[in-house]
């Protein structure tokens, strides 16, 4: 059994997954369960699960179909609600938030990238994007700035009076992070960002992401069954059966490099992987 997932905590799906440095984490998950069905028919979908994530942090959830990475993604998200655990965002505990509190605290502290771009199709580029910052309450006065700002960045200049039906598949996906981001908020989920995308739009995606996290300092947790978009995270979490099974870092390896140990364990795990692009 290779050395990225050898030691028996890890096998058995240990918690406490936490970020290096001592740093106050933006998202604390402490040992949450999530059981669906009847006391004769019960699925535990997460059994007991714990991570941190640190400010800055470009964090992949990995693992087979059935795993639970897209529950874990929704309960972080608070589209679903846990049986049992904590979920701390920015220190405050989303799991005892009230329906009106709820709503408040997504539009105020999350930013969302979904496979489908979830874009509006009555609305430009710039207005999908302006959007984000209007519901929050944003200056009038600052939207222009702000929307062209994170425009240029993502490279998305040129597709602002566009409308969804007038770009392409990438364009409409950076569109999506460019609204995710435009509002500044404290965690960036991403849902199979490059599920719909063919494998160039999910390069320059990918890398759209990449300079999110470096540039701005975004904290991004992206839930992905593809190895090669996992690669562009600093640190991967695989999930089996409902735990943490193991944890890979990046470090200073290159990309290359952690792409081969990522295709290990998920070949031990044995999950569909993407090729290389």
């Amino acid at each position: 059994m290779p050395e990225a997932y050898a030691t028996s905590a890890v096998a058995s799906g240990a918690t406490g997954f936490a970020p290096t440095g001592g740093v106050q984490p933006i998202l604390s998950v402490k040992h949450i369960e999530k059981i669906y069905g009847t006391k004769d028919s019960v699925t535990h979908a997460l059994a007991g699960v714990s991570f941190d994530v640190a400010p800055g942090e470009f964090v992949g959830i990995m693992g087979p179909s059935g795993s639970g990475k897209t529950t874990l993604l929704n309960c972080v998200a608070t589209i679903d609600t846990v049986t049992s655990g904590h979920i701390l965002i920015g220190g405050r505990d989303i799991t005892n938030l009230r329906t009106r509190e709820l709503a408040r605290f997504r539009r105020d502290e999350l930013g969302f990238i979904f496979q489908d771009s979830n874009l509006l199709d009555t609305l430009n580029g710039f207005e999908n994007i302006s959007l984000a910052l209007s519901i929050k309450g944003a200056p009038a006065n600052q939207i222009a700035a702000k929307v062209h700002a994170i425009a240029e960045t993502l490279g998305v200049s040129d597709v602002l009076k566009k409308y969804p039906y007038q770009m392409s598949g990438g364009q409409k996906q950076r569109i999506a992070a460019a609204r995710a981001m435009a509002a500044e908020p404290k965690l960036v989920l991403a849902d199979e960002p490059t599920g719909a995308l063919d494998s160039r739009s999910a390069t320059v995606m990918l890398e759209a992401m990449e300079m999110m996290n470096v540039q701005f300092g975004a904290t991004i947790m992206m839930v992905t069954h593809d190895s090669y978009a996992a690669s562009f995270a600093k640190r991967i979490l695989f999930i089996k059966d409902g735990t943490v099974f193991n944890e890979i870092r990046k470090g200073d390896t290159s990309r290359k490099d952690f792409f081969s140990r990522i295709m290990e364990v998920v070949s031990f795990l044995g999950g569909d992987a993407s090729d290389a692009r």
